[in-house]
């Protein structure tokens, strides 16, 4: 039992590693404005035109800007989910039959 919660341990960490070298992107306005972020929700990059940067007022800029972070962060969410539910299939998937699945 404590070997498979090693293997569980080992396996999680994996996945983290690997996250950190996912990148997501959250963009507005059609790219005027785009955030990159790692698969963990480490914001790595913030890029905002300069043709964009000058015609936009701040309370503009900070409004878009809050929805490309939330946008890459959410991208990131179903991206962590998708590798968790691949590696959980990957350690339990020969259990199935057990529990009538």
């Amino acid at each position: 039992m404590f070997d498979k919660l090693m293997a569980a341990q080992q396996k999680a960490d994996e996945i983290k590693k690997r996250l950190d070298t996912i990148s997501v992107f959250g963009e507005v306005e059609g790219g005027a404005i785009r955030v990159t972020a790692t698969a963990n929700k480490a914001i790595t990059a913030v890029e905002i035109s300069e043709e964009f940067h000058k015609q936009a007022d701040r309370e503009e800029l900070e409004e878009l800007l809050l929805t490309a972070i939330n946008k890459a962060l959410t991208q990131a969410d179903q991206v962590s989910a998708t590798e968790m539910q691949a590696a959980t299939k990957d350690m339990f998937g020969g259990l199935g039959g057990m529990f009538g699945q």
